[in-house]
Parts: C-alpha cells; structure tokens; sequence
C-alpha cells in the first residue's frame, strides 16, 4: 500500500489553507497513493481564540472537511485529515479538535478528538495551554480498512504510550500521529518518540506534520518543526519529509507488522504486579 504525507504551513486563514492542502492531496494521489494524511489542524493554526471563533465552524458546516471527502471520493482514496479546529456546542466555548478518516465513497469512516491537550512551558517565551482552547476527546479509535486497521492519535498523544498499546492491543496495524509539533521539542523528540511508538507496538507508525513559521493576521505566530516522518514496524524510517511544504510517498508492506510481533511478541506478554 503506498501512502502519501502532505506537509503543510498552514496560516490562520482556513480559506487559503484548503486551496493548498487539495493541491498538495492531488499531488499525492498522482504519485499513486492509495491513502493520503495531512497534518494536525489543516485548517489553520491561530494563537488568538476570537479568530479561531469566527474562522471555524461546526462539523456538518465546516468547507474544509466538505472539500476533502469530495476530493477523497473523486480520487476514490482513503484521506486522514489529521485534525480540523471545530466548534462545538460547549457551554465554555472550547473547540473541538478532531481528526477524520475519510473513506473512499466521499464519507466520513471514523473520527477522534485528540485526547492529551498540549498544556505546557517549552521555554520562557514559548507557553501552550491548549485545554484553554480546545475540550479534550475521551475515546481511542481504531477502525478497519481494506488495508489494515487504523488507530487514530494527534500529536501531544504521542507523549502516551498507553494509548498506543491499547490501540495495537486492538488490533492497529497503522497509527497515524498527525501533528503541529514544536520546534524546540520537535527537534529533541519527534523522531525518538515515533520510532519508540512503531517499536512497542510493532505498527507502521505515519506522522504527517505542520513545518516552519505560520503568520497570522491576529497573532504572534508560531514554528513548527516539520519532517513528517513513516516509520516501519521494525522502528526504521521509511521516510522524512524534511521542512519543505510538500508530498512524501511511502510504501507499506503490511506483512511486516505480522513478522515484527512475531519475532518481539511484547504486546502478549503484559503481567499485572505490585507497587506504585
């Protein structure tokens, strides 16, 4: 099965945004991918909340989400839309941010609200409180396809390799880790924990990612560091996108998930014990 990862540097403007990302999904379908992933918030990233109000839009009205199901079913592909920033109906106003798998009939197969929200001090300039914005999702999801079984994270999920165990457990042959990684902890962790991610489970491991300097109309910006990266069973990258904006196919030979957890059967062996 070959894969397709859309790297993006999406701006706060979801309008423009859409343009490039169907662009960049046409691209990937000519390369001959089968199943096609963009990045964490695809429709625009924005460190001002009243922007994020009025640009977003609930589900059933959101232009992005309606683009790329048609886009799916025009290229009969499976499409991951790493996530979009919705609204909800939360009394506090929190957003909601949610990735979609779409089937190659146009619909939408599966959906996840991230779970971990990314509340922390990278340095003293650099402060994320993402719980602030966005209400965090409570259920794990793995859904089948043709190709294998999904199971669906974003981002900061990455940080908890429960979660991931429990969707291998599950029966996911892919994990998909869609993501606006930050830069400084990007450059120190991203690779280092996907391959651990791939490794412990003994699935193929795709991240397609935000890269480089976002401007925003109605905010300081943010960077991101890019290098969407596949990584196979085994814990090898298959690929890295570096931190241009672009297409990277890869392709998937799914026996090796079989082969993987039969030489290392870890996800069979846990033992309850005692202590803390």
């Amino acid at each position: 099965m070959r894969a397709g990862l859309v790297q993006l540097n999406v701006t706060d403007d979801p309008v423009d945004n859409l343009r490039v990302t169907q662009d960049l999904v046409d691209q990937a379908v000519s390369a001959g991918a089968e199943f096609v992933l963009t990045p964490e918030l695809t429709n625009g990233l924005s460190s001002d909340r009243a922007h994020q109000g009025s640009v977003f839009r609930h589900e059933e009205q959101d232009e992005t989400l309606a683009a790329l199901c048609a886009k799916a079913k025009l290229h009969e592909a499976w499409l991951l839309i790493g996530s979009l920033g919705l609204l909800t109906e939360n009394a506090d106003g929190r957003f909601a941010n949610r990735s979609f798998l779409i089937g190659p009939d146009g619909n939408v197969a599966a959906s996840y609200d991230k779970i971990h929200m990314f509340d922390v001090n990278v340095s003293e300039t650099e402060v994320y409180r993402e719980s602030q914005g966005y209400r965090p999702g409570q259920k794990a999801v793995v859904h089948n396809t043709p190709f294998g079984a999904i199971g669906m994270t974003v981002c900061y999920d990455l940080r908890f390799p429960s979660l991931y165990r429990r969707l291998a457990q599950a029966g996911a042959d892919i994990l998909t880790v869609p993501a606006a990684f930050n830069h400084i902890t990007g450059a120190a962790h991203w690779e280092i924990l996907l391959r651990a991610r791939a490794i412990e489970t003994g699935c193929f491991v795709l991240a397609p990612a935000q890269t480089g300097f976002h401007a925003e109309t109605h905010g300081k910006g943010r960077r991101t560091h890019g290098h969407s990266l596949a990584v196979a069973p085994w814990g090898e990258i298959l690929a890295d996108a570096g931190t241009e904006v672009g297409v990277t196919v890869v392709d998937l030979d799914l026996s090796l998930v079989t082969e993987a957890r039969r030489r290392v059967p870890s996800l069979s062996h846990d033992r309850g014990f005692d202590g803390p």
